[in-house]
């Protein structure tokens, strides 16, 4: 068998738009085999094995074709129709609850979930009020444990059978601004096991219950402070590991397309500075108040700006590969230059010195 392999090469995300799709063009490696791949059944889950991608996992090799014989044998994808079932990682707080809400609002039903026990029940209680308890629950999980994971996929598989979006908001900078020099060990393997292994497993998981689904899925992955490349001191481990959000969506693309995984997409979702609890601890210095004034929104401004640009996704029947932006390059100027010229939102949350 002889293989030619050809580089990846991707087009840069556009700051100036909200909606940045992107795609990978990514060139298959052109296999020369004297064999024809043949379909050698369906096993009790239906799931197909092909023996001409024989290192593929065994529950993504249902959305595999093969051949013109393979063709005709894949069953096609259903049409994602509302209401979605919507699964938010790090859900009980923040932009992830304000997300889960603004779902909610639209007619969805959500799988909101957390570390902590006492801030599930409290969430699940809070939005059943409003909502009603049929169409929201919620689990305990640590996302930076795969076995937590595992269950968290059976979790949402018995309470709504299946999952159109992921969103993969889980992320801690273990509330701490100082310099790399200074931070503890637990710590840094507090942000990196929570945002990078933990972003990691979720991604697993998540194609792999997808993959399965006749509907399908789009999963998104936030990115934050640093995703952009720009440095940020004080923490920069936080950042270091926001950066690789991006680095990590655009090679799950490039997977699913080498795989011919048809049925499932990565996407990235910037929400900008949101005014949680996370980066207000942070507003210590002079010029981290000035931003925050500046560029900074809350929560559920947020949520429902980007909870439309969500479920557009899956209504489009698109699989392309999309940039979710909140705060563009040419907002974030504006405003800027809005401060400086007029002093808009000066104080606006922090009475800078």
């Amino acid at each position: 068998m002889l293989v030619l392999s050809f580089p990846l090469q991707y087009p840069h995300h556009s700051s100036l738009s909200p909606f940045s799709s992107s795609s990978s063009a990514f060139n298959f490696s052109s296999v020369l085999t004297s064999q024809k791949p043949q379909i050698l059944g369906f096993c009790t889950r239906g799931i197909r094995r092909v023996s001409g991608n024989p290192n593929l996992p065994l529950r993504l090799q249902s959305t595999i074709t093969t051949g013109p014989e393979s063709q005709s044998q894949v069953k096609k994808r259903e049409p994602m129709i509302p209401p979605y079932n919507v699964l938010i990682t790090g859900s009980t707080k923040g932009i992830g609850y304000a997300l889960a809400k603004e779902f909610l609002k639209s007619g969805d039903n959500v799988i909101i979930c957390s570390r902590s026990a006492e801030r599930v029940e409290s969430a699940v209680q809070t939005l059943n009020e409003e909502f009603g308890e049929r169409r929201v629950s919620g689990t305990v999980c640590d996302v930076k444990k795969g076995d937590e994971v595992k269950k968290l996929v059976t979790f949402a598989c018995d309470k709504l059978k299946y999952i159109d979006i992921w969103i993969n908001n889980a992320g801690s900078n273990a509330y701490s601004y100082k310099p790399l020099s200074e931070a503890s060990d637990e710590d840094l393997i507090e942000v990196v096991t929570t945002n990078t292994l933990g972003l990691m497993i979720c991604c697993r998981e998540a194609i792999m219950m997808m993959s399965n689904q006749p509907r399908g899925g789009h999963i998104f992955n936030i990115d934050g402070a640093g995703s952009d490349g720009r440095p940020t001191p004080r923490f920069a481990a936080y950042g270091a590991t926001k950066r690789s959000v991006v680095h990590l969506t655009k090679s799950l693309q490039a997977e699913l397309q080498m795989q011919e995984v048809k049925n499932v997409m990565v996407h990235n979702l910037s929400p900008g500075m949101v005014t949680t609890e996370l980066l207000m601890s942070g507003a210590l210095t002079k010029q981290a108040k000035f931003f925050i004034n500046v560029l900074a929104e809350p929560a559920e401004v947020v949520a429902k700006y980007l909870v439309p640009g969500i479920r557009s996704i899956p209504s489009s029947g698109s699989m392309k590969p999309t940039y979710i932006r909140f705060l563009t390059g040419l907002k974030a100027y504006s405003q800027i230059f809005s401060r400086l010229a007029f002093g808009a939102r000066r104080n606006r949350y922090l009475i800078e010195d």
